[in-house]
């Protein structure tokens, strides 16, 4: 069977010596701040702010993950579309997944390493498959 594309709530779990579902009351978007506390051994800050941005989720590696502004990524997860970054603290932004996510996840099985399961958002200006827009055309001169 193959390996299905990796979400905040099946990558951030909760440490060996706890029950598998001890964070199941957590948001998928906060798993990573329980992570990050549970890893560095301190509190890690959920945001406590809304921010009026939103960024574009991509597939990296068989993960979705959204970059901050402040170049630190993390995976994320289509069932809560929320952003906070642990490393800046930049606060709670949407986040932009296809409309169809479970189209581009079985997409993705179609390639069998999971290493090479990269996607991004056709509307990413990051993505470098991005199309390039026409260049636009010069009307002609008329000459009198």
């Amino acid at each position: 069977m193959a390996m299905s594309v990796l979400r905040a709530e099946t990558f951030y779990l909760p440490p060996a010596v706890e029950p598998v579902d001890a964070w199941a009351d957590t948001p998928a978007a906060e798993l990573v701040f329980r992570w990050m506390e549970h890893r560095m051994q301190r509190r890690v800050p959920l945001p406590t702010a809304v921010v009026d941005e939103a960024y574009f989720a991509r597939i990296n590696q068989n993960r979705w993950l959204a970059d901050c502004v402040c170049g630190s990524a993390q995976v994320v997860s289509p069932a809560d579309p929320r952003y906070g970054c642990t490393e800046c603290g930049y606060g709670w932004c949407g986040l932009v997944f296809p409309e169809d996510v479970a189209a581009v996840e079985s997409e993705m099985l179609l390639q069998a390493k999971p290493y090479l399961r990269n996607w991004w958002h056709p509307d990413d200006p990051a993505n470098p498959d991005r199309p390039e827009p026409d260049p636009p055309v010069d009307p002609p001169v008329v000459t009198p």
